[in-house]
C-alpha cells in the first residue's frame, strides 16, 4: 500500500462531494468509535452561594434587665406560651427562648427582647 500523504489528503478533500465527505466521516466514526458531532456546551446554572455563617442559630435570654414585666410579656408574644410559663422561661436566664431557627428570625426576635429591656445571645 502506497503511503498517502496530506497532500494527497487535503486534494480529495478538495474535490470530494458531500454526500462522499458525510460517508467518510460516517466511516471514521465506525472505525475509530467517536463521533464527529459538535460538543453541546451547556451553560452551568449559577452555584448557589455557600452561607457564610451558621444556617440555624438559637435565641438565648441572658438577663431580663431592669424592666422584668415587659420581657414576660415579649417572651409570651415570641414563643406562644402562657404568661404563668412566659414566666418560668425569663426566672431561669440564661434560658434559650427559639433554637434551630434561622439567622433572620432570630435578629426579629432579639430586637423585640432588646426593645423591651433584655440582654440576648444569638448563638
Amino acid at each position: 500500500m502506497a503511503k498517502i500523504t496530506n497532500e494527497d489528503i487535503l486534494a480529495f478533500l478538495e474535490e470530494a462531494t458531500i454526500l462522499e465527505l458525510n460517508d467518510l466521516v460516517k466511516a471514521i466514526e465506525e472505525k475509530f468509535g467517536v463521533t464527529a458531532a459538535a460538543p453541546v456546551a451547556v451553560a452551568a446554572a449559577p452555584a448557589e452561594e455557600e452561607p457564610k455563617g451558621p444556617v440555624s442559630v438559637s435565641v438565648i435570654l441572658s438577663a431580663y434587665g431592669d424592666s422584668k414585666t415587659a420581657v414576660i410579656k415579649a417572651v409570651k408574644e415570641i414563643t406562644g406560651l402562657g404568661l404563668v410559663e412566659a414566666k418560668g422561661v425569663v426566672d431561669k436566664c440564661p434560658s434559650p427562648i427559639k433554637e434551630n431557627i434561622s439567622v433572620e428570625e432570630a435578629e426579629e426576635i432579639k430586637k423585640k427582647l432588646v426593645a423591651a429591656g433584655a440582654s440576648v445571645e444569638v448563638k
